[in-house]
């Protein structure tokens, strides 16, 4: 079977799916394989399931007339969702960037929703597995793709950009992410500019933020438009609240770091003709999910849960704002932050020295990269952290949880009253 005729038989539902435990009726099962499973062995269990097809690539489970046997099964997804791109007819918006794409992509989506009809990127499927899935959800009704792309290693955006081909290209910003991948921040600016690279050769277009020198740039001989510039408002609550042309919009997000991202969706809202009206509800209907800047009120405490994800920059800004908020006792907890390579130790102990800085009630550290800073109070472990807080409860304390996500600090919510 070639490409063309697997692309009818997914154009039947517009289902795509790659793990058995949620199989929807009539999908297309893609076997994919990773470093603890291979899905060739659960081809037949998807189609007992629902599945009208599993896409496999190893002849011993093969099944005549339900089992389609490829050379690659990661390959043909990959491929399938270019071919996909290319029927579409439709503008996709790319983004990147080291801190805030989940946070932007949403509120463009949320902006760009109140018009026409949108389809991004769901949670954070932003790699050579996530990017194609989300180019396949997108229907004949979709009329505006947002695609988020991640990436931790040089040639992994050309890549992504290859499949996704965005008509708009967005870097959120340069910072301390992955640099153990990218061979620290020369690399870093390498690696996400690959997007600019591809919006130059294509003659495509990017959104530039022009308070950043480097993509002013990186971005000489490409077509762009500018960041729209909102202020923020001066407020005694945690919650931004920005003025764009005279208009106040009150938001559901915390911390100045924000501001970039609100202005990238009334940019991107502007661009496509959005009414200002609307560009203003669809940003103050958003909501923080996922352990991203989200807001949980306890019986006794205060959480401000942005452990989705950690790296130096995005936690030394979330400190900044967090140590600015009017509030008696603020606690901070902070978890290790992961693929830092060789600068790790250093970039940990810059976190602690900066904490020192701040006018911070208690500091505290987890995780074996903190253990081995300076820092006073400091933990191996979500174990021995845990047990000191169910003996010492935190009371009445604004509490700010940060940490990369293999950290799982999500856990620690339940032992705070």
């Amino acid at each position: 079977m070639n490409l063309k005729e697997l692309y009818q038989l997914y154009l039947k539902n517009h289902q795509i799916d790659t793990d058995t435990r949620n199989i929807r009726k009539d999908s297309i099962f893609f076997a994919l394989k990773g470093d603890q499973f291979n899905g060739n062995h659960f081809a037949k269990q998807a189609l007992e399931k629902g599945a009208a097809l599993s896409v496999i690539d190893e002849k011993e489970f093969h099944i005549p007339g339900a089992t389609i046997l490829v050379e690659d099964v990661l390959i043909t997804l990959q491929k399938l969702a270019r071919y996909h791109r290319n029927q579409l007819g439709i503008p996709v918006i790319g983004i990147t960037g080291s801190n805030g794409k989940t946070t932007t992509k949403e509120l463009i989506n949320a902006v760009l929703q109140t018009q026409f009809k949108t389809s991004a990127t769901k949670g954070n499927l932003n790699n050579h597995i996530g990017v194609p899935l989300t180019l396949l959800s997108f229907t004949p009704e979709t009329e505006i793709g947002i695609v988020e792309m991640g990436a931790n290693h040089q040639k992994e955006i050309e890549f992504l950009c290859s499949i996704c081909q965005p008509d708009i290209g967005y870097i959120t910003n340069f910072g301390k992410a992955h640099l153990e991948g990218f061979g620290g921040m020369e690399g870093v600016i390498k690696g996400k500019s690959e997007l600019y690279t591809y919006l130059r050769k294509d003659q495509k277009t990017a959104l530039i933020n022009t308070n950043d020198p480097k993509q002013i740039e990186l971005t000489e001989g490409i077509e762009r438009f500018e960041l729209s510039h909102s202020v923020i408002k001066t407020s005694d609550q945690p919650f931004l609240k920005v003025i764009y042309q005279n208009q106040l919009i009150c938001t559901k997000l915390l911390g100045a770091y924000n501001l970039a991202n609100i202005n990238a969706a009334i940019s991107l809202g502007k661009y496509f003709q959005i009414s200002q009206e609307n560009i203003i509800a669809g940003i103050e209907n958003y909501t923080p999910s996922n352990n991203r800047s989200q807001m949980i009120e306890k019986k006794s405490n205060t959480l401000l849960m942005d452990a989705y994800n950690a790296n130096p920059t995005s936690t030394k800004l979330a400190l900044q704002n967090f140590s600015s908020i009017d509030h008696q006792k603020k606690v901070v907890i902070l978890g290790d932050m992961f693929e830092l390579g060789d600068a790790s130790f250093r970039e940990h102990q810059n976190i602690v020295d900066f904490c020192e800085t701040l006018e911070l009630h208690r500091v505290i550290f987890v995780g074996k990269n903190y253990i081995q800073t300076t820092a006073e109070e400091r933990y191996p472990d979500l174990l021995s952290l845990n047990k000191k807080l169910a003996s010492h409860p935190l009371k009445n304390c604004f509490v700010l949880i940060k940490g990369s996500r293999g950290m799982a600090l999500e856990k620690v919510v339940a032992l705070i009253p």
